[in-house]
């Protein structure tokens, strides 16, 4: 089989063979060439099955084309997604993407950074764990292209995408309350991610609006080393020490799905015992009978713009960090019923 060339390329797109080699090269957007005409010509290379000389392109380049995602558990729903979205957002511009897991270990999180920068990567997307304020510091200070997910460090200038986390967990709090809701428990982690404090503070928050006491008694912190059963067990006896809670806001959805484990396992009844709200959708809950209400977080978007501030910082385009907080969209579903 006759290998496909750029002179293939251009001329099934009908572009100029130099506008197929600029795209291919990774600088479409430099040069101003349109998303559209991008997207279109790696189309066109797709279909044709063309395989570049991934050696020579680096040479040529300076660049490797690949790029680094480090995340909590990419078997996590919200990671899974924001991971395949990225891949594919990336691959629109000749990029490949490797995964790492750093399962929220600090020791992990550096092994796997220092991995893909011996790789070589062009540029670095992180979900930092707590202790990885210094490697974020090294590379921000190096200038290696980096843009930091779902959370950040206050005290370290970078470009990152989150969501309002304080928001997110004012609007479920306050809508519990005008269901008419008064003893609402909050379950979230031991840590001091920015992501998890600002959620704790959107809770008290809305507690305050309404003048409702904040009670520490209510706020069960879960460690991230736990084991599902583990989680499970310490919710349980949470729950038996608390029988006046009517409604639960879980912080995540590592905590809520062991949560409604718990539940069960008590025989208290989503929706007519307590109500329920959990950050992060998630296919269970919206298969689950009764559909659980939760705060949605826009992962293809997110991916999107993280992709984009990352491709920017490669090819020069940007003289100052991005930081980047995008509304949360709070679905309601059965779990939260208005209290009679």
């Amino acid at each position: 089989m006759k290998k496909v060339s750029i002179k293939d390329i251009a001329k099934e797109a009908g572009v100029s063979f130099s506008t197929v080699s600029i795209v291919l090269n990774g600088q479409g957007k430099e040069r101003k060439i349109s998303d559209k005409m991008i997207t279109e010509i790696f189309k066109v290379a797709d279909q044709l099955n063309y395989r570049p000389n991934q050696f020579a392109k680096s040479l040529r380049t300076g660049k490797t084309f690949t790029l680094g995602l480090i995340v909590d558990d990419i078997s996590n729903y919200f990671f899974g997604h924001l991971a395949k979205f990225v891949e594919e957002e990336a691959d629109k511009f000749g990029y490949t993407v490797m995964f790492c897991n750093s399962e929220n270990n600090e020791g992990k999180a550096r092994n796997v950074l220092g991995t893909l920068l011996d790789k070589q990567m062009d540029g670095y997307i992180i979900a930092p764990t707590s202790g990885m304020v210094n490697e974020i510091e090294n590379l921000v200070r190096e200038k290696k292209p980096i843009v930091l997910i779902d959370r950040y460090f206050q005290n370290v200038p970078s470009s990152y995408v989150t969501i309002d986390n304080y928001k997110g967990a004012y609007d479920s709090v306050d809508y519990l309350i005008r269901q008419g809701y008064q003893k609402i428990a909050l379950v979230t982690n031991e840590t001091d991610q920015i992501q998890i404090l600002d959620r704790v503070e959107g809770y008290k928050a809305a507690l305050r609006k309404h003048k409702i006491s904040f009670l520490p008694e209510l706020v069960k912190k879960i460690s991230f080393k736990n084991t599902e059963q583990k989680t499970i067990k310490e919710l349980e006896t949470f729950i038996k020490a608390q029988p006046a809670i009517d409604a639960i806001l879980f912080t995540s959805n590592n905590l809520g799905i062991p949560g409604l484990q718990s539940l069960r396992n008590l025989n208290i009844k989503i929706a007519t015992d307590i109500g329920v709200i959990c950050f992060d959708d998630h296919d269970l809950f919206r298969l689950a009978f009764p559909g659980i209400t939760v705060v949605s977080q826009p992962i293809k978007t997110i991916s999107k713009k993280v992709v984009k501030l990352l491709l920017d910082q490669i090819d020069g385009n940007v003289s100052k960090d991005h930081q980047i907080v995008l509304p949360p969209n709070l679905i309601i579903r059965d779990s939260t019923p208005l209290r009679s």
